[in-house]
């Protein structure tokens, strides 16, 4: 089942360049961030994730960018895959091991 997003990239982005220009008018990110989330209509944690998430894509922030947790997902994926399919050469390998020598002990 995958996530829905309820926001468009366009609305992302348009949310995270708002709360970068007026940055500088509060005290804090956080305090950017909760006035205007709800403008944007999201919670201010939504937004805040929004706004880290861009900085670790630019550099801005320490972190693994989108690209690289989404090939990183890939991998995973791969790994799991792989696993299962040793574990059913595993298990084949050892069936037809035990056949050859059942027929082995019957001549």
């Amino acid at each position: 089942m995958s996530k829905q997003n309820k926001f468009s990239p366009e609305v992302r982005e348009r949310a995270v360049r708002l709360v970068q220009e007026h940055r500088g008018e509060y005290p804090s990110l956080w305090a950017a961030v909760e006035s205007i989330a709800p403008k944007i209509g999201c919670v201010p944690a939504t937004l805040l994730d929004w706004v880290k998430r861009s900085e670790i894509d630019s550099g801005m922030r320490d972190g693994m960018t989108t690209s690289e947790r989404e090939r990183m997902k890939a991998l995973e994926r791969e790994v799991k895959e792989l696993r299962r399919a040793n574990e059913i050469l595993k298990s084949a390998s050892a069936f037809f091991a035990q056949a050859a020598l059942d027929r082995e002990l019957k001549k």
